[in-house]
């Protein structure tokens, strides 16, 4: 299990290099859900998504050999687009494989760093993919099972426990954090818990990419079929390494359709005046079902994971399920 020291070195390791984002109190989402509102506007962090952190804390990690032989990553977009962008920044040559469902612009900003673009059919050949560049002799920077990429996303729940609003009557009660394959979720848990003991954690995850809920059904991660939209959240399967900490040290996985999602995106533009993809947007569709279950005196963090989606992908999938 990752320690509130495995994250605060991880603190220090990536400093400089990534964004302090801010934690801000959010007067439009506290009138939309009717309790108090923090968000962690992490879609502001370097990269446009959390995942710069633990991309930096893995390459910072490697030893002078393992940089230069080169590193290989696997992702729906926002992983591929953080290796990619940090490998170019420390001098390291980036291999990233995505499936062709994967963000146009995610792949286009992967190789504008500089990155070496493999695309495959589906996610499960991209992970195969992985393996085989793996094997011969690149490092991986795996995307959450990792020790060193878990505590990076942890530092994401460092700063929200030292920035969020502080004493009786103010402090968070509740955070509401997105899971793709699970780092973010675990690292944040870990660090919160440790600086925030009593706080309660919950995760989301959209309609057909929900393997952290049917890992903790079956008692361990198992392979899932994938159909969500949402491809940042969308990994085939959960590691052990985050399933023992989802399954020790949150409350709940809760699963919302694409649709909520992306009315999630529309409310976090019309209320929060932030620009979100829906991998975020989803904390908001799920942070009403915690508040039905907590009850009216809770006090909401929300964890904004990224902001990675275009104008016309949002207007595109907005229409497709008739929002507005």
């Amino acid at each position: 299990m990752i320690g509130i020291s495995d994250i605060e070195a991880a603190a220090r390791l990536i400093a400089g290099h990534v964004v302090r984002t801010p934690t801000v109190e959010s007067p439009g989402l506290s009138a939309l859900l009717g309790v108090p509102v923090t968000a962690k506007l992490e879609l502001l962090q370097r990269t446009g998504s959390f995942k710069a952190r633990g991309a930096t804390a893995k390459l910072l990690s490697l030893s002078e050999a393992d940089r230069a032989a080169g590193v290989v990553a696997v992702s729906g977009g926002n992983h591929a687009i953080s290796v990619a962008v940090m490998a170019d920044a420390l001098g390291v040559k980036a291999t990233v494989v995505m499936p062709k469902s994967a963000p146009a612009r995610a792949v286009e900003i992967a190789e504008a760093a500089g990155a070496t673009v493999r695309l495959t059919d589906t996610m499960d050949g991209a992970f195969a993919l992985m393996s085989q560049l793996q094997s011969e002799g690149l490092s991986l920077v795996h995307p959450f099972d990792d020790p060193v990429v878990v505590a990076g996303q942890g530092t994401v729940g460092l700063e929200f426990a030292d920035d969020a609003p502080r004493g009786e009557g103010n402090g968070l009660t509740d955070v509401v954090v997105s899971i793709g394959g699970g780092a973010l979720i675990s690292g944040v848990a870990a660090a919160l818990h440790a600086r925030l003991p009593g706080v309660r954690i919950w995760g989301v995850e959209t309609e057909g990419a929900q393997a952290m809920s049917e890992a903790l059904a079956a008692g361990g991660p198992q392979p899932v079929r994938l159909s969500s939209i949402v491809s940042t959240l969308s990994a085939p399967t959960v590691s052990q390494l985050t399933y023992d900490h989802v399954s020790a040290l949150v409350s709940d996985v809760i699963v919302v359709p694409d649709a909520e999602a992306v009315q999630g995106t529309l409310d976090l533009a019309n209320h929060a005046k932030v620009w979100a993809e829906p991998a975020a947007g989803c904390v908001v569709a799920a942070a009403r079902r915690v508040l039905e279950r907590v009850g009216g005196e809770a006090r909401i963090g929300l964890v904004l994971c990224g902001g990675n989606a275009t104008t016309s992908d949002v207007i595109s999938w907005a229409e497709r399920f008739n929002l507005r």
